[in-house]
């Protein structure tokens, strides 16, 4: 049957043509739900790993921190036993101790505390006869040098300096020749 100028091969090519239309927003609307599930499953990895990295900058933290304290306790510790023999010299009874056996606690004493910064990495600047420094020594004095050699040369040591592992934690304060 046919109606007024259309036949029946016409009207079945718009009906081909809509449901091509169909399947390509149906294909085109699986792919959006895919990519957007895709985006959700990445935007949510990226939060996981965001929050994993956070944790571990903060365990990283206080790991150095307790390393830190750990460090200190047992550098502490070493001179909690030099401050007991300081105390036992402090406790020596007057009237039966002599200078002499004073004088040879205080300098064991001396060389327990200096080998205790030695083990912590600690070096005593003590530059008596050295040339002198600036980046380790601190002139706070000049002396008449009798000779041209002995300029720039340390005369006095007022205070040793101290370098820990290559970094200056106090400089040597010292008196230095200056030849005319």
């Amino acid at each position: 049957m046919m109606t007024e100028g259309i036949s029946q091969e016409e009207d079945l090519e718009p009906i081909e043509e809509i449901s091509d239309a169909d399947e390509t927003a149906e294909t085109e609307a699986q792919q959006l739900t895919q990519v957007l599930e895709d985006f959700e499953d990445l935007k949510d990895r990226h939060l996981r790993l965001a929050a994993e990295f956070n944790n571990f900058k903060r365990r990283n933290e206080q790991d150095r921190l307790e390393s830190w304290s750990r460090a200190q306790a047992d550098i502490l510790c070493s001179f909690l036993d030099i401050l007991d023999d300081l105390n036992r010299v402090a406790e020596l009874e007057v009237d039966t101790v002599t200078v002499e056996g004073v004088m040879e606690g205080i300098n064991l004493v001396e060389k327990k505390f200096i080998s205790v910064l030695q083990d912590s990495g600690a070096e005593i600047i003590d530059p008596l006869g050295d040339l002198f420094d600036p980046e380790r020594m601190e002139a706070i004095m000049r002396v008449p040098a009798e000779r041209a050699e002995e300029d720039d040369t340390v005369a006095q040591v007022f205070q040793k300096g101290c370098l820990l592992k290559g970094i200056l934690v106090r400089p040597a304060r010292v008196s230095v020749h200056k030849h005319d």
